[in-house]
């Protein structure tokens, strides 16, 4: 289960204090005896360390940690409604609470803790079952073996430490339910000698309080979304390794601006909730993607094949990409999802959303496409603006001047804020909730 299982290396930092392996050890036990017997339990645990005993425990007792789209009663209650006899568990007292729901008790100190070994994780055991974000459509189930949650980290701590170290400290601005922050949060400590902070900060200063918790070298695991808010405060951090970056495209002016202002590389990780990340870039250096150890991709005309170790089987993203380097990189052309074709013209929503974004004015935004087609049997597109000083009419006049007027969105919405979830994506129905 874990690696360099020297009973002091510290796995985790909480409440300003160290937790070493030892301590960790005896935490998984003592939950792990107090879980029924269940196919699955839904890990709502807030604080991350919580969730890393409660994560564990759960595989422990030869159960798989099911981790639903969102932390929503009615999301949670449909994924357990899909495992029969599941269970839910948390460390907080929760109203209205999943039935069945199991509160932990207080993950309290012992000083002496010894560890009578570390448990041995079946490497085909179904450790935990992830769901899409439903960003594009119905939110899919995917179960991972341990072996598969092994060898996705692997090509992670090794791109991580060629330039972090071998050895770092991770803090997360994402929650640890998602598959990016089951993989750059639980898993890395898990797996590598890496400690986590226990906390999830949102805001600029509770990141800072958060970073000056740990020693160096310091790696900020975030997205995009997160980051943006960070490089708009203007907030001082402490000296950071490196920034890791996922769940959305990361805009080169704002990695530019990141790089600057914190003064340490950013990079992004490529995967996705069916493959785990499979890729990385720093994008102030260079467009392309460098695929992990052992990955291969076969372009498709509807997407990409994709080959990793972590895959019992090769998977088929949606993503349109160019091979090249003798296989082991990539440009990311878009999306089979995006592309769109109108009146004989071609274009991208991410593209779309791109210069939506640039209009002045306009500090959030996304472009999307309906389910519907009208009479003539085009499916419109629709975008919502986050726009507090503009209103919708100036916001189509500045499109029109930087896009085909068959592009442009109709109907177009200014609201007060985009329905992202936690870890910044915009699941579609809460869009079409949004456009009204």
């Amino acid at each position: 289960m874990m690696h360099a299982c020297d009973p002091r290396r510290v796995v985790a930092w909480r409440n300003g204090a160290a937790v070493d392996v030892a301590q960790f050890l005896a935490h998984v036990e003592q939950i792990a005896g107090l879980l029924p017997e269940a196919p699955a339990a839904v890990n709502l645990c807030e604080d991350r360390y919580a969730f890393l005993v409660a994560f564990c425990a759960i595989a422990r007792c030869g159960q798989a940690n099911l981790l639903p789209p969102s932390r929503a009663p009615q999301a949670v209650e449909e994924v357990m409604a899909a495992h029969p006899g599941s269970y839910a568990l948390g460390e907080l007292a929760l109203s209205p609470a999943p039935h069945g729901y199991r509160k932990l008790p207080a993950l309290e100190a012992c000083p002496d803790s010894e560890a009578e070994g570390v448990p041995e994780i079946p490497m085909e055991q179904r450790v935990a079952i992830g769901y899409t974000s439903g960003s594009t459509g119905t939110p899919r189930a995917n179960a991972k073996s341990w072996r598969s949650l092994c060898a996705s980290s692997a090509g992670t701590l090794a791109m991580l430490g060629a330039v972090a170290g071998e050895r770092f400290h991770v803090v997360a601005t994402v929650p640890p339910q998602h598959i990016y922050g089951i993989e750059m949060s639980v898993l890395l400590p898990l797996l590598g000698d890496v400690s986590v902070h226990a906390g999830r900060p949102f805001f600029p200063a509770d990141v800072a309080a958060a970073l000056a918790e740990v020693p160096a070298p310091r790696v900020l695991v975030t997205t995009p979304v997160h980051l943006r808010a960070l490089v708009a405060a203007g907030t001082p951090l402490p000296p950071l390794a490196a920034m890791l970056s996922a769940t959305a495209p990361m805009p080169l002016e704002l990695a530019q601006a990141a790089e600057q202002a914190f003064g340490a590389p950013l990079l992004e990780v490529f995967g996705s909730t069916e493959t785990c990340a499979f890729a990385s870039r720093r994008v102030t250096d260079d467009a392309d993607w460098t695929l992990y150890e052992d990955v291969r991709l076969h372009p498709q005309p509807d997407g990409t094949l994709v080959e990793a170790p972590q895959l019992d089987e090769p998977v088929v993203l949606a993503d349109i990409v160019s091979v090249h380097d003798a296989g082991r990189r990539f440009r990311l052309c878009g999306r089979n999802t995006d592309l769109l074709e109108i009146a004989g013209k071609r274009a991208s929503l991410g593209d779309l959303t791109r210069r939506l974004l640039a209009i002045p004015g306009v500090q959030d935004g996304v472009v999307f496409q309906l389910d519907e087609a009208d009479a003539a049997g085009v499916r419109r597109i629709a975008a919502l603006a986050v726009a507090p000083a503009l209103d919708e009419a100036s916001i189509l006049d500045a499109l029109r001047r930087a896009v085909d007027p068959v592009f442009l969105p109709r109907p177009l919405r200014r609201v007060s804020a985009l329905p992202r979830n936690d870890t910044g994506k915009l699941p579609r129905a809460a869009l079409l909730a949004l456009l009204g």
